[in-house]
Parts: structure tokens; C-alpha cells; sequence
């Protein structure tokens, strides 16, 4: 099963390449800050391995701080490496929106 924030609808077709790892990599990243760091899953396991999975780290995006902590840090077997992510005051910042919106 794929999460529906990982899929256009029907008959669309969104996105190149690198905004397809883009776009996985802050998924996974701000699932694994949620069930690390905050002990509150936002994906059941199935849902995280199967992102974390289709992670590529060798495809650059574009940011280079990123690409390097992906390439160097980001395993698709835990999400531990969340603990040293760059930009973990960002990550922690989607959450929160999310969690906002959620809350609507």
C-alpha cells in the first residue's frame, strides 16, 4: 500500500526525479522525528520501511548540506540518523505544521 501523501491522483503525473527524492526525503525524515525523537508514529512501520526503501541517496537534490547527510548518515533500516539531521530545527518545524493542519 502507498500513502496517499506519496501519490497523485488518478491519471496525474507529478514530478521529476529529484522531486520525487525530495519530496520522500522530508516525509521520512519528519516521520523519523516523529517516532524517535517524539515517541508519536505518524506511519505505521510497514509505511516507513517502504518510503525509507525508495530513499536514493546518490541522486543529488540540489542541497548540497543534505545530499552529504543522506549519502553519509540516512539508513532505510532505522531512523536513528534523524538524531544528527542538519536541519533538525526545520524538520521539527513541519511537523508542528503538520500537527496544525491535522488539528483543523
Amino acid at each position: 500500500m502507498t500513502h496517499p501523501w506519496l501519490t497523485p491522483p488518478p491519471g496525474r503525473v507529478w514530478g521529476s526525479l529529484v522531486e520525487h527524492e525530495t519530496r520522500g526525503r522530508i516525509f521520512i525524515s519528519v516521520w523519523a522525528y516523529a517516532y524517535e525523537i517524539l515517541d508519536r508514529p505518524l506511519v505505521d512501520d510497514f509505511t516507513f520501511d517502504k518510503l525509507a526503501q525508495r530513499i536514493t541517496p546518490r541522486i543529488g537534490t540540489g542541497h548540497l548540506i543534505l545530499d552529504e547527510f543522506f549519502a553519509t548518515h540516512f539508513s532505510p533500516m532505522t531512523g536513528m540518523w534523524i538524531h544528527q539531521h542538519p536541519e533538525l530545527d526545520k524538520v521539527k518545524a513541519t511537523f508542528e505544521r503538520y500537527e496544525e493542519v491535522m488539528r483543523r
